[in-house]
């Protein structure tokens, strides 16, 4: 195995992108830069056309022609990723479990080199995380400037109409072909949206889809519970209808990250 390492760089602020490269070239260990992109079209086509593909991937977030999230729709990137970001720290905990790291801008050279080790020696183990496109969507949706989530929402009573707050949310669940709003007054009602709906209309930093099934506030997950060892269980209040409400496998990283924010 070579010690030189081949990175492409994947920036679309000139300054950053001259930044990053002279910091790896002044790196005790070889970093030979094989290529810098500037946008997600230019990525795909550099590793597209790279041989043999690069050994790490330097991926900012913005790019000038949409999110680099979208890099990982359309191919597969087998090499290992190290973000370069501005966003905050409490918003990336998660990428540390499916990349090899991620360094806030401006970039610290000990830390690229902390970075770098790492990548070696993952490189030597064979163990290389693979990359996670589903947890970085619920990553990226939950760094995403604030919008407009719903604050309230207006229910069927009889002949009545009835606005809930959202804080007065404990959850959502879907029951056989309906999806059903729970209040933390222990109150159900029916609401006229899909839990893939309501998980682009609430505020994420609040409400986090758990699984197919349940969609919950943070503050209605009284007890979190090791199921097994990929698995967790949560104790939602009011009491759900389901036993065991668990949260689904491919979510737990992004789970474990919204908790600890």
């Amino acid at each position: 195995m070579s010690l030189t390492l081949r990175a492409l760089i994947v920036e679309d602020e000139p300054l950053a992108a001259r930044r990053l490269t002279e910091l790896l070239k002044k790196q005790e260990l070889p970093v030979e830069v094989v290529g810098t992109a500037e946008s997600v079209a230019a990525a795909e086509a550099f590793l597209q056309t790279l041989q043999p593909s690069p050994d790490v991937l330097f991926l900012d977030i913005h790019l000038a022609d949409g999110l680099s999230f979208e890099l990982f729709e359309r191919l597969e990137v087998k090499c290992p990723v190290i973000f370069t970001t501005a966003y905050d720290r409490y918003a990336l905990r998660a990428f540390k479990v499916n990349s090899v790291d991620y360094l806030l801008k401006p970039i610290d050279s000990e830390e690229l080199t902390v970075a770098l080790a790492k990548l070696r020696s993952l490189r030597l183990t064979a163990t290389a995380p693979a990359f996670d496109a589903s947890l970085l969507a619920e990553v990226l949706r939950q760094a995403q400037p604030s919008t407009s989530y719903k604050t309230r929402f207006v229910v069927r009573v009889g002949e009545h109409l009835k606005a809930i707050p959202t804080e007065q949310i404990a959850y959502f669940f879907s029951l056989e072909k309906a999806t059903l709003l729970q209040t933390k007054e222990n109150r159900r009602y029916v609401v006229d949206y899909t839990l893939e709906q309501l998980e682009n209309l609430l505020d994420p930093r609040h409400f986090f889809r758990l699984n197919r099934a349940y969609l919950a506030h943070a503050d209605a997950i009284q007890d979190i519970i090791h199921y097994t060892n990929s698995r967790l269980q949560t104790v939602l209040r009011p009491v759900s209808s389901d036993e065991a409400v668990l949260v689904s496998r491919e979510r737990v990283a992004a789970f474990k990250a919204w908790l600890d924010r």
